[in-house]
Formats: C-alpha cells, sequence, structure tokens
C-alpha cells in the first residue's frame, strides 16, 4: 500500500494490527475458543451443529498405526484433500485431483504414490505442521470441485471467499484466487489475487496482488471486475451461524463454491489478516464501529446477514 498516503488510509477507516489486536481480537475473543478454530476436526463437528456444511470427512488418522488403513480407504478414490488439524497458512495440506494407475496426482500434475502420501500422514501425526510442533491428527476429506464460474479465474487452485465477521455480522468479503506465484495455493501473503467483494451484492469490487491493483488474472487472463457470487445472501449467513457456533466475535470465515454441494465452510480464523481492506479498497474501522454502535444486535445470522447487505455496504 506503499502508493496510498497515512492520510488517504485514515480518511478510509484502515483497521491496523495492533488496533485489530487489541480493540477486536483480544477485546472480543475468548482466549477458551480458539482451540475450536485452531482444530479443523473440532472446528467441522462443532459448526455441523449449526447446519453449516463442510466437505465430506473420510478419514482420521490420530494414532501411527491408522496410517495402515489409508490405502483402503483411497482405493476408489479419484480425488481428496490431507490435512493436518492444526495447520496454520496452507501448510501441510495435500490435494489430490486424480489417479494414474496405482499414482496419485497431486493438483500441480505431480504424482505420488501411496508410500509418500502415508509418509506424510506420518509427518502431519509428528507435528511438523502444526502450531509450535505440537502433535497433530491428520483429516482426509472429500476434493472440492469447485464451481466452473469461478473455478476459471483461478489457477491451479480452488478459489475461496474470506469473510470477516464481527459480533456475528459479516462486515467485509473477498474472493482469493491462486496463481503461479502463489503455487496454486489462495494464500495472499504468496501472491494469490484477492478480490474484494461488495458485501451487498456479492460483486467483485477491486482486485490486489502482493498489495498491488491489477485488473486481470496473471495466469488466466480473465478481467476481475465484472464477477458476481451465487447465492451471497445464502453464504453471508452461513458466515453468520459461525458466531454461535464458536462464540468468537472477531473472526475471518473461510467458504468455497462447491459445483454439488453448494456452499462449505472450508476452516476458520481467529486472527483474520487485514489484506482484504487492500482487495475492498476501503477499511474495516467503519463497519466494526457501526456494529458496536447498535443498540440491538440482530438474533438471527439471516437477520444480521440482511443487516450487513442492506446497511454495512454502504460504508
Amino acid at each position: 500500500m506503499n502508493w496510498i498516503s497515512p492520510r488517504t488510509l485514515k480518511r478510509l477507516g484502515m483497521l491496523n494490527m495492533n488496533k485489530r489486536n487489541v480493540d477486536y481480537i483480544a477485546r472480543y475473543n475468548e482466549r477458551s475458543s480458539y482451540p475450536l478454530v485452531d482444530n479443523k476436526l473440532k472446528t467441522k463437528l462443532a459448526v455441523a451443529e449449526y447446519g453449516v456444511k463442510t466437505p465430506k470427512l473420510l478419514q482420521t488418522v490420530r494414532h501411527q498405526h491408522q496410517i495402515s488403513g489409508f490405502r483402503d480407504m483411497a482405493r476408489d478414490l479419484a480425488g481428496f484433500a490431507i490435512k493436518p488439524a492444526k495447520g496454520s497458512g496452507g501448510k501441510g495440506i495435500t490435494v489430490i485431483t486424480g489417479r494414474d494407475g496405482d499414482s496419485f496426482v497431486k493438483a500441480s500434475g505431480t504424482r505420488e504414490g501411496a508410500p509418500v502420501l502415508e509418509r506424510h500422514l506420518t509427518n502431519i501425526l509428528a507435528g511438523l505442521y502444526s502450531l509450535a510442533g505440537a502433535p497433530d491428527v491428520a483429516i482426509v476429506e472429500s476434493l472440492v470441485e469447485s464451481d466452473p464460474s469461478l473455478a476459471r479465474y483461478s489457477h491451479q487452485g480452488v478459489p475461496d471467499i474470506r469473510i470477516v465477521v464481527f459480533q456475528g455480522y459479516p462486515v467485509m468479503a473477498m474472493l482469493r484466487l491462486a496463481t503461479t506465484a502463489s503455487d496454486g495455493k489462495a494464500n495472499l501473503h504468496q501472491g494469490a489475487v484477492g478480490v474484494g467483494l461488495d458485501i451487498g451484492t456479492g460483486k467483485s469490487l477491486n482486485a490486489v496482488q502482493f498489495n498491488r491493483p491489477i485488473t486481470l488474472h496473471p495466469d488466466t487472463g480473465l478481467a476481475l471486475g465484472n464477477i458476481n457470487i451465487d447465492a451471497w445472501g445464502e453464504m453471508l449467513e452461513m458466515a453468520s451461524r459461525c458466531y454461535e457456533a464458536t462464540g468468537l466475535g472477531y473472526m475471518g470465515v473461510d467458504l468455497v463454491v462447491d459445483a454439488n454441494e453448494g456452499p462449505l465452510l472450508l476452516e476458520l480464523n481467529a486472527r483474520p489478516g487485514l489484506a482484504i481492506q487492500m482487495a475492498n479498497g476501503r477499511g474495516l474501522l467503519p463497519r466494526l464501529r457501526a456494529v458496536e454502535g447498535l443498540k440491538r444486535l440482530h438474533f438471527t445470522p439471516r437477520e444480521r446477514a440482511d443487516y450487513a447487505m442492506e446497511t454495512l455496504s454502504q460504508l
């Protein structure tokens, strides 16, 4: 953001990291809720009780001896994803998109045998990808088949939608698109494209890569100014439901749109980054303060989603 002056940042209501940490994360997030969102398996089980769908759980590997069942489980599967339950930033996630004889084809096109994937499961259990290297659990989920209308914009990776939710209100959203630079992952720090989304309509606003504005995807060459997310109200309501499921007052909700299942929750983040403001071209503070200023909070996820679409989109 070195092309925008500090005065402009203040005028846009940009939330900085110190203020986010002190005034929102520390104030509104109970420490007791962190283990719930820092563990993908616990997240899946918790949100299911509130009607939030996630990719189907195929296998849970808690102990080394359970790895022997992996080959039988995966024998007839064309695709799946292996994830560390406590991994962060996409570390340790292996996505299989097809088969070539006895080999598994990764999203990048490389082929791996079953022994390689079994060693990966061992590494996950040993805590190679978890915070502080703590022992972990490996989960195997069904492969997300991205909706073609969104998949076309991404390069070798599933596009996802990050929604910042405050006190149960979806306040800002962006679409994240994988690139060659990001190695097929929807990680903005690694070079993925962030496309700001109008919280009222789900239509694209602006796009950035490495915090610099762009108009075309660097790999697909497609224009990023006319993207429209279907079932937008449903996605906002789903994100809002995660507030009841976790009790976290300030969080990032990461969703994907599956071609067959519709919107699915990928994961939750109790410390969502601030790049979403760059993608939207506006700051979080006016919307956060609007929610803080409400004299009576809305009771249902649907009401909160409607309020966000009708009111917060104007801020």
